[in-house]
C-alpha cells in the first residue's frame, strides 16, 4: 500500500497563494457584497425556536433587512439574544405518554395573533407541526419549516444525485415519540412535518432540507475541528480521497436565504446545500491552509484505514464521508430560488476567530484529538 502525500511543491504553492489572495482580498471588500438584495416590504414573522444555532442567523438578518420579529420557544436557550425583540413563551411539544411527568403542551401565546409567515427550526415530531397549524390557522399565510436532508433515504447509498423528487423516507408510526436507535426515524419524522406543513399550507409550505449546516457558534463542533486544527499546523491527517466531494451549508448563508424565501414568498421543496460548483476535500484542505496557517502539510489517509481503525464520519474527523458511502445533493432548485454562497475561506477564517475568541472551554463534542490523530498517523507510516 503506498502514502498519498501532500501535491508537488509548485502545485502546493500555487493552491495555497490562491488561497490566501482570495482570503485577503475578501477583507478588503464590502461584507457580503455579492448578496446584497434589494429592498422588499417589511414583514411580521414569527420564529418557532430562533435563538439556538440556525435560529439567530435568521433573526439577525430579518431585523437587519427591516423585518419584525416574534419569537416563540421555551426560553431555556440563550434566553439573553435580542432584548429588544417580542418574545412568546410556551411548550409546542406534546407530553410524552411514556415519560411522565412530562411538560403539558402549551400554544396559548399564538393564540388569536397574525403574522405573514412563521419559520419553523425547532420541530421534530408529526404532532408538533399539526399543533402549531392549527392555533395558527389562517393568521399566517406563508410556512417555512426547516427539515433536514435525512428525508432522503437513499443519499450516499447510490450514484443518483439527490433531487426534491427523489423518494422519501417512512416507518411504521408517523406519531412516534422518539427517533429510535441512533436516530434511525428522525429522517422519517422530519418527512411528516412536512406533510404536516403541506397539508395545513396546501398553497404557501416552503420547505428546506439543509444538510450539515456549519460556521461560527456550531454547537456541533463536526466542521469547528478543521479550522481549530489548521491554527494548530503540523502534520495533519487528511482523510479519504482528495478529490471526495464536500457540501455543506454556512449558517449565515441559509439564515440568509431562508428570509429571502419569505421575502419573495417563495413555496415549495429545496435541498439547501453548498455549493455553486463542487469543492473536493482537498481544495478545503489547501484553502485551509492558505488561509490560516501555511505551516501545515497533509497526509491523505484513505477511507479502508480510517473505517478500520473506527474513525467515524462527520464526528470524529469531520468533513470526511468515505467516499463509497459519499452521497450528492443536487441544489439547483436552491439556486435558482436565490440561495448564495460566501467563499469557502471566508467561513474558515470567521469559525477559527469564533473559536479563538467565543467558543470558550467546554469540550469538544466531536473532532479528533490530537494524541489519536497522533497515534493514526504513525500506525499509516509504518504499514
Amino acid at each position: 500500500m503506498t502514502s498519498r502525500t501532500t501535491p508537488s511543491r509548485r502545485t502546493f504553492l500555487a493552491s495555497s497563494a490562491l488561497a490566501a489572495g482570495a482570503a485577503a482580498a475578501s477583507r478588503h471588500l464590502p461584507a457580503r457584497a455579492a448578496i446584497i438584495r434589494p429592498r422588499v416590504e417589511a414583514k411580521k414573522i414569527l420564529i418557532l425556536g430562533g435563538t439556538g444555532f440556525l435560529g439567530p442567523a435568521i433573526v439577525r438578518h430579518a431585523l437587519a433587512r427591516g423585518h419584525t420579529m416574534t419569537l416563540f420557544n421555551r426560553g431555556r436557550t440563550n434566553p439573553h439574544l435580542f432584548p429588544d425583540v417580542e418574545k412568546l413563551r410556551g411548550q409546542r411539544r406534546r407530553p410524552n405518554p411514556k415519560r411522565p411527568g412530562s411538560p403539558a403542551q402549551d400554544l396559548k401565546a399564538l393564540e388569536g395573533r397574525k403574522w405573514d409567515a412563521v419559520i419553523d427550526t425547532s420541530a421534530y415530531f408529526t404532532g408538533e407541526v399539526e399543533d402549531v397549524a392549527k392555533v395558527l390557522g389562517d393568521n399566517v399565510g406563508q410556512y417555512l419549516f426547516v427539515s433536514s436532508l435525512s428525508v432522503y433515504p437513499q443519499l450516499g447509498q447510490d450514484d443518483q444525485p439527490i433531487t426534491e423528487a427523489s423518494e422519501l423516507a417512512e416507518c411504521e408510526d408517523k406519531y412516534r415519540f422518539d427517533m429510535g436507535k441512533d436516530l434511525a426515524h428522525y429522517g422519517a419524522l422530519k418527512r411528516y412535518c412536512e406533510d404536516a406543513a403541506r397539508a395545513a399550507f396546501p398553497d404557501g409550505a416552503t420547505l428546506v432540507r439543509p444538510g450539515y449546516i456549519v460556521g461560527p457558534g456550531d454547537p456541533s463542533d463536526r466542521f469547528t475541528y478543521w479550522p481549530a486544527r489548521f491554527d494548530r499546523g503540523g502534520e495533519i491527517l487528511a482523510p479519504g480521497t482528495p478529490d471526495n466531494d464536500l457540501q455543506f451549508v454556512d449558517v449565515r448563508d441559509l439564515g440568509e436565504w431562508i428570509v429571502h424565501l419569505i421575502e419573495q414568498r417563495t413555496t415549495g421543496a429545496f435541498n439547501a446545500v453548498g455549493f455553486g460548483g463542487s469543492l473536493t476535500v482537498e481544495e478545503f484542505l489547501h484553502t485551509g491552509k492558505g488561509t490560516r496557517n501555511l505551516d501545515c502539510s497533509f497526509t491523505w489517509v484513505d477511507d479502508e484505514f480510517l473505517e478500520a481503525n473506527d474513525v467515524s464520519s462527520w464526528g470524529e474527523m469531520g468533513c470526511w464521508t468515505p467516499k463509497a458511502k459519499n452521497g450528492h445533493t443536487d441544489n439547483r432548485k436552491a439556486i435558482a430560488a436565490g440561495a448564495k454562497f460566501r467563499p469557502i475561506a471566508d467561513t474558515i477564517r470567521d469559525t477559527a476567530d469564533w473559536v479563538k475568541n467565543e467558543r470558550g472551554e467546554r469540550p469538544w463534542r466531536a473532532g479528533m484529538k490530537a494524541e489519536r490523530e497522533a497515534k493514526l498517523l504513525a500506525q499509516w507510516h509504518k504499514r
